[in-house]
């Protein structure tokens, strides 16, 4: 009995959270889908929606997915009705287009911009406590438009969390002696969370509409069995199709069922939590808007003692083809689930790369005659993909050991101009610049964690890549790595070599290095990025040159402007000494040609 009021008590407070934030859900879909709209128009926007909306004025009595349903649904044709007025004659080819299709077009507007997101969501925090006093515009409501609009893929339920967190630590520090410091170092947490999981919910809706269901499905059961690894697996299964439902409405920004769609599956976590997982009750106890997030964010549980009996039956049992044959999604299912909760230090990647692996085995073996043959040495099969994996990661980490920081992002640079030339430098030095972070995030761990870290954050910065590669094609090396198969996507650009159909517009030294007394005003970061540019354009030129010619006219660049920048008449110093180095680096890059022809 204490339970069925407990269920009731959660069910009346969702219930009840969700009529509260009905208008700041309808806000936060509207910001997203327009994203230069100003806050006062956003607003206006939303209630006219909600009054558009029927089934809406009626939440109490209606069922809130029908209000969901028909809000966007009538959002989209409310913009299209007032195109002139809104100022978005950009949607005019979307409006000419039926339901779904629609949607996709709109949806193909957002822009998420990732590495926009390091400036401030509040410029000057100093400012926040004069503006809660005397402005009677909800805190929690301009947060979530400006996190909307800048974040058009983050779900609508962590906006209502972390705007709710903002409003909580504003009126906190706006309590304190020093205000700006408590607001700086309260604020800045919930910038960085928010641009770490809205990178991740942009990745997941990339992986839904890229690639086949399938592939969304193992990476949801993949993350849910490496949560819940004592679960069994009829209830993995269950809640991957749940999870992969919700992820689709979240993703075509109906905000209010993305919302009501995790209120229910929190619910339903949260009552089964005795056989789901035992680190969920902390969570449960916490009211809305935080228990998903905190349950989302929780820490696997710990794992089962598993027989290996049980994983061997998928290799080394005579009727494996048969079961694969009448089955087929729900044994490769039932394989993923067993083979990722004994492997939960693995990341998503490497799980998927074992369970390609294991398909591309059984599709081939099952075809002979001596199949059991074929497929028993399929543990082995699987280390190897492991090993390959954590072979690359070694290396990379090892490179970045041996060379230094700097001239590791040197390294990089080099590598990755030669895969993707087309890429401006600047393009080129911002990717590789958050390459070399996640070296100098992940290669410090223990070896057993190194791999899931380095996995797991390159696989983001990749998709942001296929992104860039998607809005404008880059080669068709790129271009295969991005779309033929996700588990394998790291090791295809690992194994990219020199675009050979790439032809530089001719550009001598003199061009290629700009000498300019502003340098001298530049931070060490920033001089060593005009020091990778400057690589990027000489590797776009000469390709097959040693890269020890590129990584010498680098540093001399460096020596270059380290010494003019000392010197009095710092204008000559850089016109007689820039002379000498375009002299060397077009004798460089010369000789490294004929050698190149010789060979």
């Amino acid at each position: 009995m204490l339970e069925e009021e407990n269920q009731l008590l959660q069910h009346v407070s969702g219930q009840d959270h969700l009529e509260e934030n009905l208008g700041v859900s309808v806000s936060i879909m509207v910001a997203q889908f327009l994203q230069d709209a100003a806050y006062d128009q956003v607003q206006t926007i939303a209630k006219e929606l909600l009054n558009l909306a029927e089934k809406c004025k009626r939440l109490k009595r209606e069922s809130p997915s029908e209000c969901a349903h028909q809000l966007v649904a009538a959002f989209l044709t409310h913009i299209c009705n007032n195109q002139g007025l809104l100022n978005s004659h950009v949607f005019t080819d979307c409006c000419k287009m039926k339901t779904a299709a629609r949607l996709r077009c709109f949806l193909s507007y957002k822009k998420d911009d990732a590495d926009s997101h390091d400036t401030p969501l509040i410029p000057r925090p100093e400012l926040t406590c004069e503006v809660a006093e005397e402005n009677n515009v909800s805190l929690k409501e301009r947060f979530s438009y400006e996190i909307s609009r800048r974040h058009p893929f983050l779900y609508g339920p962590t906006i209502l969390t972390m705007s709710a967190c903002y409003e909580t630590a504003v009126q906190s520090c706006c309590q304190e002696e020093n205000k700006t410091e408590c607001l700086r170092t309260k604020l800045e947490p919930i910038r960085k969370y928010i641009r770490g999981i809205s990178a991740r919910h942009h990745h997941l809706c990339e992986i839904g509409t890229k690639f086949n269901e399938k592939v969304a499905s193992a990476v949801e059961l993949i993350l849910l069995t490496k949560k819940q690894p004592q679960a069994n697996f009829p209830e993995i299964a269950k809640l991957t199709m749940d999870v992969k439902n919700l992820h689709e409405t979240c993703c075509e920004g109906n905000t209010l069922a993305c919302a009501l769609g995790r209120r229910q599956l929190m619910s339903y976590t949260c009552s089964n939590q005795a056989i789901l997982s035992s680190k969920f009750a902390e969570c449960c106890e916490q009211p809305e808007p935080f228990r998903g997030e905190c349950i989302i964010n929780s820490e696997n549980d710990d794992k089962p003692d598993l027989s290996p009996l049980l994983l061997t039956r998928f290799t080394e049992d005579w009727s494996v083809c048969q079961q694969f044959s009448s089955n087929q999604d729900s044994f490769l299912q039932e394989f993923l689930y067993e083979y990722s909760r004994r492997h939960l230090e693995l990341a998503v990647p490497v799980i998927l790369r074992v369970f390609e692996t294991y398909k591309r085995v059984l599709e081939k073996c099952c075809k002979l005659e001596n199949s059991l043959e074929c497929h028993q040495p399929g543990k082995e099969v699987f280390q190897k993909v492991i090993l390959e994996s954590r072979d690359h990661v070694k290396t990379y980490c090892d490179l970045q050991k041996q060379l230094g920081s700097s001239s590791f992002q040197d390294r990089l640079t080099v590598l990755y101009t030669k895969k993707a030339p087309q890429l401006s430098a600047q393009e080129l030095v911002v990717f590789v610049k958050k390459m070399a972070a996640v070296a100098r995030g992940c290669c410090p761990l223990r070896d057993e964690l190194q791999l899931a870290c380095v996995e797991d954050q390159t696989k983001l910065i990749l998709g942001e890549l296929c992104r860039r590669h998607g809005g404008k094609p880059v080669n068709a090396g790129v271009g295969h790595c991005c779309d033929d198969s996700y588990a394998f996507r790291k090791p295809c650009f690992d194994d990219l070599r020199v675009d050979g159909t790439y032809i530089s517009p001719p550009l001598s030294c003199d061009q290629a290095i700009s000498l300019e007394e502003d340098l001298c005003q530049a931070q060490d970061e920033e001089l060593q990025m005009e020091k990778q540019k400057l690589l990027s354009t000489l590797v776009k030129q000469k390709p097959h040159a040693a890269e020890d010619v590129f990584r010498s006219i680098g540093e001399n660049f460096v020596q270059l402007v380290e010494k003019c920048c000392q010197a009095q008449r710092r204008d000559v110093c850089f016109q007689e000494e820039g002379l000498q180095l375009i002299t060397r680096c077009q004798s460089l890059l010369e000789a490294s040609s004929s050698q190149s022809r010789l060979m």
